[in-house]
């Protein structure tokens, strides 16, 4: 999930967009075949599953974001990052919603493998998560508005949707008319 406004700590203007084009160039795009597969379950909980969790949070900060999913890397794991409110990154290994909210919000969301978009989204207010850090430990809990939200959004990357799949028709519409005028590849 792409983040507005980002303050970059102590980098220069000149050397946080370096860094951001940087990471911008290492996350798929939309038509990219791989954001439309289902990811796969991790088994092993070894130093490079690590590696790939601190590399998703680095692309994460420099893109800016507030959610990253590996399969928007090229990497088909069951495994996301988010950063909500300036709290610590979170690492998810195998997440799955286990119970959702009956109330529901819509919220422009945008994305980092939809660039330069923004569109109304309607996801439960509330979650309830589980999965496993990575070290393979089990986890659960609660998650209420942003939070709740970036799960979901990440989690949707997992199963192979995008934001472009959970708006409506116009607004779809709209955004691919955008895309095209800025994704090459379309």
């Amino acid at each position: 999930m792409s983040r507005s406004g980002t303050s970059r700590g102590r980098l220069s203007e000149a050397e946080a967009a370096a860094r951001s084009q940087a990471a911008q160039r290492e996350i798929r795009v939309v038509g990219d075949p791989v954001l439309r597969d289902r990811a796969h379950i991790v088994e092993s909980f070894d130093g490079a599953l690590r590696k790939l969790a601190f590399r998703m949070i680095q692309i994460m900060h420099d893109a800016p974001g507030i959610g990253l999913a590996a399969p928007q890397l090229g990497v088909q794991k069951r495994l996301i990052v988010f950063e909500v409110d300036d709290e610590e990154p979170r690492i998810l290994v195998n997440p799955d919603i286990t119970w959702t909210s009956e109330d529901s919000a819509e919220f422009d969301e945008g994305c980092l493998s939809v660039p330069g978009v923004m569109v109304p989204v309607v996801r439960a207010a509330g979650i309830e998560v589980a999965g496993q850090d990575v070290h393979g430990e089990a986890v659960r809990f609660r998650a209420e508005g942003l939070e709740a939200r970036v799960i979901q959004h990440e989690v949707d990357h997992l199963e192979g949707v995008l934001i472009l799949d959970r708006t409506g028709r116009r607004e779809r519409a709209a955004a691919m008319r955008e895309l095209r005028d800025s994704v090459p590849a379309l």
